[in-house]
């Protein structure tokens, strides 16, 4: 399990009366700077566009952060909470005059809140019941603010619509704070600098932590990594299998079975590097591979991506895979969703296409990428298998993708014969198979990545041992 120390989850459910009390008052708030701003017919664009336009932003976008994320990124509501800071710190230069004092206190109030807003839903501080109490800083900065406000004409729409949208909007947010909840279930939860696809890794040594910046494409970081295994008990260990029942049951589940045997033991392989920052997946091991329908020239391929544990047997394995595969291959045209995204890409003009690309580069690399694309992507995953057996070829040095976060590139090749002399002189003929790695050098040293070859080499050797869960999953460092 992953436990970040002194460090805790907060978390707000769709389940609870109290989260869409707080959504009803929220847009109650926006509902009423919108129809009643009282800014109508000034002619000043910026004036509207802070005082109406900003809190409204804010105040859905807060709502929509919690409807849609408040179970796994409700610190991600800091984002709005900032935002109306910004509109709070604007507003007193409307209402205080030009008083430095005034101004100064009531901005310091709000900026104080802002960063202790951030601090406590990130989950450094471990009471969260602080939030309702820390509400009363912004209150009172803006309750004095609101002396002002009503002291303007009688009936003056913009004090009304000021001190009633503010009301509905701190109430709101107060109604909130008893919603407020704490992930126990000893799981990892999301925070500030994670990526939908992995949580990054915070402890690294300085000179790991740098070296990314200096070594920025994959391609010119790449490890070049090759062994042969001798497979007389793997291929005792396939016609077991297929005797049981695993009709399809071939060399590539018993490679990758053993790989993600592997990561359970040695989990830095299951890292990759984005926005040069290290990143885990945990225990998500993502597994890409080409597929074709028919083994000829004219067939076309398609990629799919299988989602595999550290705890999967060889068996888990086969179903996982078989099942992935099976369901691209039903279909009369073998397609996936990944094809029919490329499609409509290809529907854009070139040089409009050119500026989308680099727009889907520019968001992976802040991490941005919506998450249904990630998983459509071939070039984010833990690990690239191909068969050259397949194809009747020894395997290649396959290179890694500058686009995405794929850190390793499997392929193996065909079978084959060897003589080989024993001690006692007596000849015999053994059965090979070649396999070769291009490895990203930058998610684990080459001392690491050592002993985790060296265990593969061990677990083909005994591929029975995948029959059953490993004993221990060992988590990634923070």
């Amino acid at each position: 399990m992953y436990v970040m120390e002194k460090r805790l989850h907060l978390y707000v459910s769709r389940k609870n009366a109290l989260t869409w009390l707080m959504a009803l008052c929220l847009v109650g708030s926006a509902v009423v700077r919108i129809a009643f701003p009282g800014l109508k017919g000034s002619g000043n664009s910026l004036e509207v566009w802070s005082q109406i336009v900003l809190p409204v932003a804010a105040t859905l976008l807060y709502v929509l952060i919690v409807l849609l994320n408040g179970k796994e990124m409700f610190y991600k509501t800091a984002i709005p909470v900032w935002m109306m800071g910004i509109y709070y710190a604007i507003t007193p230069h409307t209402v205080l005059g030009d008083n430095p004092f005034l101004i100064a206190m009531y901005c310091t109030c709000i900026l104080f809140y802002c960063v202790l807003y951030t601090v406590i839903t990130s989950g450094k501080i471990r009471y969260p019941w602080l939030l309702a109490v820390l509400f009363l800083i912004p209150l009172a900065a803006v309750f004095y603010a609101h002396s002002h406000w009503m002291g303007m004409p009688s009936g003056s729409p913009y004090a009304i619509t000021r001190v009633l949208a503010d009301y509905l909007l701190f109430g709101g947010l107060l109604v909130l704070c008893l919603a407020i909840r704490v992930h126990r279930d000893g799981e990892y939860h999301p925070t500030w600098g994670d990526r939908n696809d992995g949580r990054k890794i915070r402890t690294l040594a300085p000179m790991a932590q740098i070296t990314a910046y200096f070594q920025v494409e994959r391609n010119t970081c790449s490890n070049l990594f090759e062994e042969s295994f001798e497979i007389t008990h793997i291929d005792r260990y396939i016609r077991q299998k297929r005797r049981e029942g695993l009709t399809d049951f071939g060399i590539t589940h018993v490679l990758l079975a053993a790989y993600v045997r592997g990561i359970a033991k040695y989990p830095q392989l299951n890292r990759f590097i984005s926005g040069q920052k290290v990143y885990s997946r945990g225990n998500d091991i993502q597994y890409c591979m080409v597929v074709k329908k028919e083994m000829t020239v004219e067939s076309p391929d398609t990629s799919i991506k299988v989602h595999l544990h550290p705890g999967d047997t060889a068996v888990d394995v086969y179903h996982k895979l078989n099942a992935a595969i099976e369901s691209v291959k039903s279909t009369q045209e073998l397609d996936s969703s990944l094809d029919g995204l490329i499609q409509y890409l290809n529907l854009i003009p070139s040089i409009v296409l050119k500026f989308v690309v680099w727009l889907l580069k520019l968001l992976d690399y802040f991490g941005g990428l919506p998450k249904f694309l990630v998983e459509l992507s071939p070039f984010h995953g833990s690990l690239f298998f191909t068969s050259m057996g397949s194809l009747g070829i020894p395997p290649i040095y396959h290179h890694l993708y500058d686009f995405g976060n794929l850190p390793c590139f499997g392929a193996f090749g065909c079978k084959r014969r060897a003589l080989e002399v024993l001690e006692d002189g007596t000849v015999v003929q053994k059965k090979y198979i070649d396999v070769k790695f291009v490895l990203d050098e930058r998610i684990c040293d080459g001392y690491y990545y050592a002993t985790f070859f060296k265990y593969y080499r061990r677990l083909l050797a005994h591929p029975e041992v995948l029959d059953n869960p490993p004993e221990q999953i060992v988590a990634d460092i923070d």
